[in-house]
Order: C-alpha cells, then sequence, then structure tokens
C-alpha cells in the first residue's frame, strides 16, 4: 500500500492540475474501501461480544453510509490539498531542472545539458563549435552589456537556423555547440556556412549603435564507435585551424593541411599572418 501510494505521488505526475484531482479520487476510493474493511471487521466482533444495540445487516448499512460520507469526504479534502502541495513541489523541481539546464544569457542549453545530449546522439549527426571572433575587443571597447547584446543576438539567429532534432547550447562564453541532425555530411557543413554567412551580413544593435561579428567553427562528425570526447577533440582542433587561418571561416575535421592552403589560395582575403611552423605542427598532431 505504501508502494502504491508512493508511485501516485510521484511529483512528475503532478506538473498538471487535472492530476490532482485524480489523484484525491483515487485516494478517497482507498479511503472508504479500508474503512469499510475496518468497520466491518469491528461490527462482527461487536456482535460476537454482543454489543450491537441493532441487527447485524442494519449497523452494516449504516457503516457503508458512514464510509462513503465520512471517509470519502475528509480522505478527498485532505488528497486535494496534498495534492496542490505536491504540485507546487512538482512545478519547482521542473523550474529548477530547467533553469539548471539552461544558460541564463543566451536562454539557451548550457554545457552540462549540451554534454548529456551528445552522449545520446547517434549516427547521422555532426558537432559543430562556434566562436565569436574577436568577441573581447567588442566588449572592451564597448562595454560588457554590448558584449551581452551580441551573445543574445547571435542565439536567436543559431535558435532560427537550427530546428527540429537540432541541438543547440551556448558552452560558455563567446562559444556555442550545435549537434546537427539530418542529411549527409556536405549538407550538415552547408547549414553551418550557411548561418555563418548571416551572422557576417547581420548588424547587431548595441547600445549607442550597431556592430557587425563573424565566426569560426570546427566540425566533426558523430557516429561508429567514436566516444564523446574523441568527438569534442576533433571539432575542437577544426575550430582552432579556422581561427587560425584567419576566421570567419568553416572547417571540417576531415580536411588537412594541403586542403587548406589551396581554400586560403583562392580566397585572398586573409586577416592575419600564420604561423606556418606552428600549424604544420598542430595539424600532424590531429
Amino acid at each position: 500500500m505504501k508502494q502504491w501510494i508512493s508511485l501516485q505521488a510521484e511529483p512528475g505526475n503532478f506538473q498538471q492540475r487535472r492530476a490532482i484531482f485524480i489523484f484525491a479520487l483515487k485516494m478517497s476510493f482507498v479511503a472508504v474501501i479500508m474503512s469499510l474493511a475496518i468497520i466491518l471487521v469491528l461490527l462482527f466482533v461487536m456482535q460476537w461480544l454482543d454489543l450491537l444495540p441493532v441487527p447485524i445487516f442494519e449497523a452494516m448499512r449504516f457503516g457503508v453510509l458512514l464510509a462513503w460520507i465520512i471517509g470519502g469526504t475528509v480522505s478527498g479534502a485532505l488528497a486535494v490539498l496534498a495534492g496542490f502541495s505536491i504540485h507546487r513541489l512538482a512545478v519547482s523541481h521542473a523550474e529548477f531542472e530547467r533553469l539548471s539546464r539552461t544558460d541564463m544569457l543566451s536562454g539557451l542549453l548550457n554545457r552540462r545539458a549540451f554534454t548529456e545530449a551528445l552522449n545520446m546522439a547517434g549516427d547521422g549527426a555532426s558537432l559543430a563549435i562556434f566562436d565569436l571572433d574577436r568577441f573581447k575587443a567588442i566588449n572592451d571597447r564597448f562595454g560588457h552589456a554590448s558584449g551581452d547584446a551580441v551573445i543574445v543576438a547571435v542565439s536567436r539567429l543559431f535558435s532560427g537556423a537550427f530546428t527540429g532534432e537540432d541541438v543547440i547550447a551556448r558552452l560558455g562564453g563567446e562559444e556555442f555547440g550545435v549537434i546537427i541532425h539530418g542529411g549527409d555530411m556536405a549538407e550538415r557543413v552547408a547549414r553551418v556556412e550557411e548561418i555563418k554567412e548571416q551572422i557576417a551580413e547581420q548588424s547587431i544593435a548595441i547600445e549607442g549603435g550597431s556592430v557587425k561579428i563573424t565566426i569560426s567553427a570546427g566540425i566533426a562528425d558523430i557516429g561508429g564507435d567514436r566516444k564523446t570526447e574523441a568527438v569534442y577533440a576533433a571539432a575542437d582542433k577544426a575550430l582552432y585551424l579556422a581561427k587560425t587561418l584567419g576566421r570567419n571561416r568553416v572547417m571540417h575535421e576531415r580536411e588537412r593541411l594541403s586542403q587548406v592552403w589551396n581554400r586560403c589560395g583562392s580566397e585572398q582575403e586573409q586577416e592575419a599572418t600564420t604561423d606556418v611552423r606552428e600549424l604544420q605542427r598542430y595539424v600532424q598532431q590531429m
């Protein structure tokens, strides 16, 4: 009985008010049945002791009536009160759980929730790690309130670009993560390229004006027997290459040094000088 009641009072079932009255109805029914059982036992004991002032069947009719009126009403009222208390607890618990998994500034998932989603991701998905280029310069020049405005604006663009089964999170600071589902690898890379261009073209309103910002991204494929740590490390290395090679670009983990140089030669707009030795050493470690 104790186990059954605990199952009926599971907090997760009480987020809807309808569950309160269903709980009260069940508890009332159980209370009436238990009251009837106790009354019947007492009546037979009193009859055996010759203490009943009325015939046994008359006493049983009164017992059933009292069980439904008193037992059902009292237990139902108490169950409703208990149900509302559990409801408030369930809502508070759900809100706490949501807040513990949400980044307060962006409204996206936080790193903890994103890691859980990444652990459950299967084949046919990719991990993309994004980093806002030269974000520190915005904070230093325009203040942290402007930096926060940029984070919020970029988060909204991510939410509009990645929908359905896709999972978006702010991993910390100016770094974001997305688990992209559907399509083949080329299609997923194309989606990342698309949001990169969209953000580069977007003017973001800040206090006293507006700014434009670019992003760099590293992509790694999820699936097979790859561990979460290996996927994350591969995406992080690809992001490092994207930043090192001039920012505002998307790199997939399969791209190698020769492909990178060919790509840079066709783009003409490299913003920073690359340290060749450092880059070669880094790629050799991949």
